[in-house]
């Protein structure tokens, strides 16, 4: 049975007040354990969320802040939540681009991206750029470095389930390509894998520790397209998905919430100088390469489709799509 990685219980200890921290999708899956647990050592968590009235719900439930809801399908709901956020806060000591959607079905944004490229990429990539300089004025008050985790995937990399991500710089919104859900799902957790890492090459680390993180097989909402897919839309379908989904959790291949957030939150919590900026953290996973199914705080990725420049060329793709 893989042996799941989990923080040591002093970093849940930390002291957080006054620390400010954004996280999206907050208001279920590890986006929700992330914000409880943040808040609990008190710090201000805002739950940036697509649904107001479950934002609210949320935010009550893990005694945190909702200030606007933040629809990732529009980028201009994006710019709306960092004005709303910077009309109440001065400060942002760390931001979570938790939300995400898996392998769902063909889809365009409101701006006419792809559904998945555009909100778990872009939207994701136009809130750190406009959140930055926040994090790095706070990482200049408080002598020390501001935290962004961009939360990616085992199929970044070269999973068990299909072959190595490749990201298309230019089709990333497969106009060329027939869409298939899948290597459009895996182009995006790729994404931001690259967001992440190309942050740690342009940002000193005493300024800011950016780290992507794969959070393991979570027992969570984010796989109801797949179970869709596969077992179809009527009740007996969901029956027979939620049978395997406790299968594979007993077995140990799938985790709970709690322990899929520890990866996040050791990010952010753990000692600066104990951090590498830019590298991959992640929760055991069904990688094709051996030595990488345990997984390691942080690893290296596999994947022969990563290059040295193409973080940097993604970075500038993206800048021009999202007009920053």
């Amino acid at each position: 049975m893989p042996i799941v990685l989990r923080c040591d219980p002093k970093l849940l200890e930390k002291d957080l007040k006054d620390q400010v921290v954004i996280v999206t999708g907050a208001n279920s899956g590890c986006g929700l354990e992330t914000s409880r647990q943040l808040s609990k050592q008190g710090a201000t968590v805002v739950l940036a969320c697509r649904n107001g009235e479950r934002g609210e719900a949320a935010a009550r439930e893990v005694n945190g802040v909702f200030i606007a809801p933040l629809d990732l399908s529009s980028l201009e709901s994006v710019r709306s939540f960092v004005a709303a956020f910077k009309s109440k806060f001065d400060r942002l000591d760390a931001l979570v681009n938790n939300a995400g959607v898996m392998a769902c079905p063909h889809a365009t944004t409101k701006d006419g991206f792809k559904w998945q490229f555009g909100c778990s990429h872009l939207a994701h990539f136009l809130l750190m750029q406009l959140l930055t300089p926040l994090l790095l004025t706070m990482a200049k008050k408080t002598s020390k470095p501001s935290r962004f985790v961009a939360l990616s995937s085992v199929v970044a990399g070269h999973s068990t389930l299909m072959g190595p991500a490749t990201v298309d710089l230019d089709d990333l919104n497969w106009k060329s390509r027939s869409y298939d859900e899948f290597p459009a799902y895996a182009q995006s957790k790729l994404c931001n894998y690259l967001h992440a890492t190309e942050a740690g090459n342009r940002y000193p680390r005493d300024k800011l520790i950016s780290c992507s993180v794969h959070p393991g097989w979570v027992l969570s909402p984010l796989d109801s397209h797949v179970v869709e897919k596969i077992f179809g839309r009527r009740a007996i379908g969901k029956f027979v998905a939620d049978i395997f989904r406790k299968f594979f959790l007993w077995k140990g291949d799938m985790i709970t919430l709690k322990d899929g957030a520890q990866t996040t939150l050791y990010c952010l919590l753990e000692d600066a100088n104990k951090m590498q900026s830019g590298k991959f953290y992640s929760q055991f996973g069904v990688y094709k390469d051996k030595a990488s199914k345990p997984g390691g705080w942080p690893m290296v990725l596999v994947n022969p489709n990563i290059t040295p420049e193409l973080g940097g060329k993604l970075w500038e793709v993206s800048e021009k799509l999202v007009g920053v």
